[in-house]
């Protein structure tokens, strides 16, 4: 679903942090924005209630360069949590390119957690994604909350699935690049077989990785 324009040498890619209401999609974003490098990241712009909660979407644009001179855009998006705006969420997913679900990991947010998710599957059906195919991440946020499900729990519930998990506390920082990279790797291995990222660009998926996050952001 990417945006290549061969004239102007630019690819854009699309991504959505996705999740319950107050799961830390938001704060992801802004602990991002903080690490990513200087000469890479654009203005963060939020859209906010009066409760502090993110109404609309966060938009973090940032680029790199490849050898050959193409430009590689990334926007990122946060969708609204709240059921009530769920045609916004429709309206943000559409066309993405990878997902970040951002799971609140306190104990008395599963079933919220469960409903998200299933709203995930079932919106990316109804703007087009084939969400068997689609780059997807799943973090599980606010690990340095008390009562929270334990992870060996968390890693069984989700063993099945074919998605990577990972467990965060964006507040601080914990596992925000981490994610951020399983991300990334995941939409590049999609991008380089529809767009020969390293065949035609010269930008192979290390030199992505590399070129976005230095390694000393590691958590």
């Amino acid at each position: 679903m990417a945006e290549y324009d061969t004239e102007a040498g630019r690819l854009l890619l699309k991504l959505v942090y996705y999740g319950p209401a107050q799961s830390g999609k938001t704060t992801n974003l802004m602990r991002l924005h903080d690490l990513l490098r200087p000469d890479l990241k654009g203005s963060i712009m939020t859209l906010e209630t009066q409760n502090d909660r993110t109404l609309f979407f966060d938009l973090l644009p940032f680029g790199i360069h490849c050898p050959s001179g193409l430009l590689i855009k990334f926007k990122l998006f946060t969708v609204p949590g709240q059921v009530a705006h769920d045609s916004t969420r429709k309206a943000v997913l559409s066309r993405a390119d990878g997902v970040v679900f951002v799971a609140d990991s306190q104990l008395n947010q599963q079933v919220n957690n469960g409903e998200s998710f299933d709203n995930l599957a079932e919106n990316a059906g109804r703007v087009g994604l084939d969400f068997s195919r689609l780059p997807l991440v799943v973090q599980f946020n606010k690990r340095d909350l008390p009562h929270i499900v334990p992870e060996a729990e968390v890693r069984a519930r989700w063993s099945a699935t074919p998605w990577p998990l990972t467990l965060a506390s964006a507040l601080t920082g914990l596992g925000v690049a981490h994610t951020f990279r399983l991300l990334l790797g995941a939409v590049y291995d999609r991008a380089d077989g529809d767009y020969q990222l390293a065949a035609q660009h010269g930008l192979s998926r290390a030199a992505l990785l590399a070129a976005v996050a230095e390694e000393n952001l590691d958590e």
